[in-house]
C-alpha cells in the first residue's frame, strides 16, 4: 500500500453499523506491511473521541497529541477493511507503547491469545 503503514492515523469516511449513514471519522492502520503489499486494502480501527466508556477492544489513547489527534481518544475495537483510495489524508502517527496497547486489545477481541 503505497504512503501509508501499520500505526498511521488517517482520515476515512466510516459508515454506521446499522448502514443508515456515514461520518469522516479517524481510523489507525493495523494491517501489516505483507498484508499491503499483497492488496490494494487496509484494515483500520475506528478512533472516537468518546472517551467517556471503553468496551471490550477499545484502548484510551495516552499520547493523543503525539498521535497527531486534536482530542483526547480512544481506538475502539471496531475494525474495517478499506480500499487504499477510501483514505482521505495521513493525520499522524500512534506512539509505539499505545499501538503496542491497540493491538494486545485487537487480540483478545478476536480471540488469538
Amino acid at each position: 500500500m503505497t504512503g501509508y503503514e501499520r500505526g498511521d492515523i488517517v482520515l476515512v469516511s466510516f459508515t454506521f453499523s446499522d448502514e443508515t449513514g456515514e461520518r469522516r471519522r479517524p481510523a489507525v492502520i493495523v494491517s501489516s506491511d505483507a498484508y499491503h503489499q499483497s492488496r490494494q486494502e487496509a484494515i483500520i480501527a475506528a478512533i472516537t473521541s468518546r472517551t467517556d466508556r471503553i468496551l471490550q477492544g477499545d484502548h484510551l489513547i495516552s499520547d493523543w497529541q503525539g498521535a497527531g489527534l486534536l482530542f483526547p481518544s480512544i481506538a475502539t475495537g471496531i475494525i474495517r477493511t478499506i480500499k487504499q483510495g477510501m483514505i482521505a489524508k495521513k493525520l499522524g502517527t500512534m506512539p509505539l507503547p499505545d499501538m503496542k496497547r491497540i493491538e494486545g486489545n485487537l487480540r483478545d477481541a478476536l480471540g488469538l491469545k
